[in-house]
């Protein structure tokens, strides 16, 4: 029998309308389970539709085709990821999935050019990148209006996390799992934890998002129009595990839908590479972010 994770919706509007409020929701909802399923996101629907219409037209090319758009050397920073390259820290067995990274867009000279190379964008599907970027700077303002009631419930000022991730380098997936076999295995991608600060996973056509609690698998619920929220290791190593980063995992949809693809555009919110993570408890050494993320790259076999 399939059991859910307790986690009511919040609307995001409340970081407007009542700080406090959205603090205590926010941070109750993390503190027990490390997630947050968010309503009234501000993220507009047609901005969706055309990101999973690209996202669609570009995994439908053939593979030697989407190869051509994989860069070596950068751990898959941007570009194509094929199907089989990414596995889970400690896993023995490869996600079944192939995706796309888009970057911040950064002016020439910027001083993180060097942490954050630029975008390749698809020829052959011509309105990707103009998709791509629209649904980045959606969900970039969306984690930063979270991140006002993270820091308020943290007992710090609501812009606390303003500087630190002023041009950060968060990263938006487009992410495809492809169709499998009726007798495959259980899992689609291994458990994993997050490197980032938060993310943001807007709801995906298909289920399977699960969350481990006290030794449990519990499925993650997120009603049409809303998004899933959960913190990353960067947030928990800053706040000394107050705020915990939950191990999940994506598993396999019954035999009878296993013929069917899911699409999914989880929004990696970073810390900007310079930032010093130093935590407000615990003894953990202070790193810098873009430090701990080669790290966890290099865990994660991207690097």
């Amino acid at each position: 029998m399939t059991r859910f994770a307790d986690i009511a919706p919040i609307p995001l509007t409340q970081v407007e309308e009542d700080l406090a409020a959205a603090a205590a929701a926010f941070g109750d909802s993390f503190r027990r389970t490390g997630f947050a399923v968010v309503s009234g996101h501000g993220v507009p629907d047609a901005v969706v539709a055309d990101a999973l219409a690209a996202m669609r037209a570009f995994f439908a090319l053939p593979e030697d085709v989407k190869r051509g758009a994989l860069v070596p050397g950068q751990g898959g920073a941007r570009g194509f990821t094929p199907f089989g390259v990414e596995t889970a820290k400690d896993a023995t067995h490869h996600d079944l999935k192939e995706f796309w990274h888009v970057g911040r867009e950064l002016p020439p000279g910027h001083p993180f050019e060097a942490f954050m190379p630029p975008n390749i964008w698809p020829a052959m599907v011509p309105e990707f990148r103009g998709a791509a970027l629209a649904l980045f700077d959606a969900l970039d303002a969306a984690g930063r209006r979270i991140l006002r009631a993270v820091a308020v419930h943290l007992g710090l000022a609501p812009d606390a996390f303003d500087d630190p991730c002023r041009d950060g380098n968060s990263v938006l997936r487009l992410l495809h799992y492809p169709p499998v076999s009726e007798d495959a295995g259980p899992i689609r991608a291994g458990a994993h934890e997050d490197i980032n600060v938060i993310t943001l996973l807007l709801g995906a056509d298909e289920a399977g998002l699960q969350l481990l609690s006290n030794g449990e698998w519990l499925d993650v619920e997120a009603p049409p129009g809303t998004l899933v929220c959960n913190i990353g290791d960067m947030l928990q190593r800053f706040t000394g595990g107050l705020l915990p980063s939950t191990t999940h995992r994506v598993v396999n949809p019954a035999p009878a839908r296993r013929h069917l693809p899911r699409y999914s555009t989880p929004f990696f919110l970073h810390y900007r590479p310079d930032y010093l993570i130093q935590p407000m408890h615990g003894d953990a050494a202070p790193i810098t972010a873009n430090d701990y993320l080669m790290q966890r790259l290099r865990e994660i076999k991207l690097l």
